[in-house]
């Protein structure tokens, strides 16, 4: 019915939103992002790609899969999605696609739909090498580390709650459920 943005800048836009649902009128407070990738990175030996990131808005550094914003819309054929999330891949893993490997949509999802638009592409890259050019870090990420990690360790990591973001939970939920890797 009508949009007031609040607040924008390169990354979301904050507006108030005057909506009618089935039972009624009302406004409803929205957070629009732009839409993103995430890799999961699957070496020769079947281990997974994880990189340590300083995250501010939780005050903590934490393990995920690479991942990033696409600038422009997705293309409906999707090759847009794919470019970013080979780019994302290398820029801050170091990794890239081996020499006959895949890159496999794996499907999207939504972060948290009751607030955020935020939409993101699940990718599994496999398999993956180090980039002889190395990561290309982007100037406002802070990445400490990257590691491949067994899929016996990532389990562990669920479970003790040392893997707690939404994309690297969703990616690994998909690669479990496509039967892309089997867990222990």
């Amino acid at each position: 019915m009508s949009t007031e943005t609040k607040f924008e800048n390169a990354h979301l836009t904050v507006a108030i939103e005057r909506v009618r649902t089935p039972t009624r009128e009302r406004n409803w407070t929205t957070v629009r992002r732009k839409v993103a990738v995430v890799i999961a990175a699957i070496t020769p030996e079947s281990k997974i790609v994880l990189i340590n990131q300083e995250r501010v808005p939780i005050r903590a550094t934490i393990w995920e899969m690479p991942a990033g914003q696409i600038d422009r819309p997705t293309d409906e054929d999707g090759r847009e999605a794919r470019e970013v999330a080979l780019r994302e891949l290398r820029e801050e893993s170091g990794y890239e696609l081996a020499p006959g490997g895949e890159l496999i949509a794996l499907g999207d999802f939504f972060s948290s739909p009751g607030f955020t638009d935020e939409h993101e592409f699940l990718f599994a890259a496999k398999p993956v090498r180090r980039s002889p050019d190395g990561h290309a870090h982007d100037e406002s990420e802070t990445i400490h580390e990257c590691r491949e990690f067994s899929l016996a360790e990532i389990e562990r990591m669920i479970a003790d709650n040392t893997i707690r973001d939404a994309n690297t939970l969703s990616a690994w939920a998909r690669l479990v459920a496509r039967k892309i890797i089997v867990p222990t």
